[in-house]
């Protein structure tokens, strides 16, 4: 038998898939992975990005045309309403993983519902939440 967490959790995620599914972010992101020519160029995108990343970090000089190529590319990226969308849909996924993670951590931390107020406070998600 589900314990009220149990039952109440799945109540929570079924409440988030339909908010996928009514808000476009599923069918924005099955659009995008089926389409073979925005998904290369996101990934050849991605992946000069974080060579540049792993190369700036380490204390190797950028080259500006490197740059300015990458830079040309992400814009193009950007203008595919295909990749664009997909990109998109990410944010609001984030931002949906981001709320749930705020309000059930400081439910824990406040003991009670958080108001407004106190979402507003900013401060961490939680523990090894990433954000900040």
């Amino acid at each position: 038998m589900p314990t009220t967490i149990e039952t109440k959790t799945n109540e929570l995620c079924e409440a988030i898939l339909k908010e996928i599914q009514t808000g476009g972010i599923r069918q924005r992101i099955d659009t995008f992975l089926s389409d073979a020519t925005a998904r290369g160029a996101y990934e050849s995108l991605m992946s000069r990005g974080q060579a540049l990343q792993e190369k700036q970090h380490h204390g190797q000089a950028l080259d500006p045309a490197e740059i300015a190529s990458f830079e040309q590319d992400r814009d193009a990226l950007l203008k595919n309403p295909v990749a664009a969308g997909f990109l998109d849909a990410q944010e609001e996924m984030h931002e949906l993983q981001s709320t749930v993670k705020k309000m059930v951590g400081k439910t824990i931390e406040l003991g009670r519902i958080p108001s407004a107020e106190d979402l507003a406070e900013g401060g961490s998600c939680g523990a090894g939440c990433g954000c900040h």
